[in-house]
């Protein structure tokens, strides 16, 4: 996967924005303005950071090399993912969908519902 492959695969997602609010090199995924996913640098592309079950996020790093602890994030609740070619795109997608979810779940539920509706 490189970046253009992950900056449109996220924003295909339903109302999926993209910013840059950190600094001129973090690409940021928003919902509603809640982030499901970043990267480390738009320069380099080493890695993403992805929102993730608690429990779920400890079974990923155990089972993955290229899974670790959210870099600078919630090391609960989210994960980093190394983008070295270890990892199947499909897979990578998965939980880029599942991060998305996770942050569409905790989004108001009137909220919801229109996300429901539009679709």
């Amino acid at each position: 996967m490189n970046i253009e492959e992950y900056r449109t695969f996220c924003l295909s997602l339903q109302e999926a924005e993209e910013g840059m609010p950190f600094d001129e090199k973090t690409l940021v995924f928003t919902i509603k303005g809640k982030m499901f996913s970043l990267t480390n640098s738009i320069d380099t592309f080493e890695l993403i950071n992805v929102k993730c079950e608690p429990e779920e996020a400890i079974i990923l790093r155990e089972r993955f090399n290229a899974v670790i602890p959210g870099y600078y994030m919630n090391k609960k609740h989210w994960n980093s993912i190394k983008i070295d070619g270890t990892i199947p795109d499909k897979q990578i997608k998965d939980w880029i969908k599942n991060s998305y979810c996770l942050v569409v779940s905790t989004l108001p539920k009137k909220i919801q519902k229109e996300l429901t509706d539009k679709k």
